[in-house]
C-alpha cells in the first residue's frame, strides 16, 4: 500500500467483511481527516500568535482554536492550557 505523512498506509490491503466494521472504517476515515484538518488549522494559528509581532485578535483566535480542541479531545485539556499561557506571555 501507499504511504503517506508519518508511514500511516493510506489504504488497507483487508477489507473488512462485517457491516459494522465496514461503517467503523469509513468514520475512521472521516475522523482522521477532520483532525488532521484541525490540527493544522491549531498550529498555524499557535506559530501566528507566539509571533513576537503577533496581533491581540491572532492571540484571540489561537486561545479559541485551543478551548475548541481541548473540548472536542483533539489536544489533552492540561496541553491547551499551557499552550495558552505561552500565548498570554508571549509579548
Amino acid at each position: 500500500p501507499e504511504v503517506g505523512a508519518a508511514n500511516f498506509p493510506l489504504e488497507r490491503t483487508s477489507v473488512p467483511r462485517i457491516a459494522s466494521a465496514k461503517k467503523n472504517m469509513r468514520k475512521t476515515k472521516a475522523a482522521t481527516a477532520r483532525n488532521r484538518s484541525q490540527r493544522a488549522a491549531l498550529r498555524t494559528a499557535l506559530k501566528l500568535a507566539k509571533d513576537p509581532a503577533a496581533t491581540p485578535a491572532a492571540k484571540r483566535k489561537a486561545t479559541q482554536l485551543l478551548d475548541r480542541a481541548a473540548r472536542k479531545g483533539l489536544v489533552h485539556r492540561n496541553n491547551a492550557a499551557r499552550q495558552k499561557s505561552s500565548i498570554a506571555k508571549a509579548k
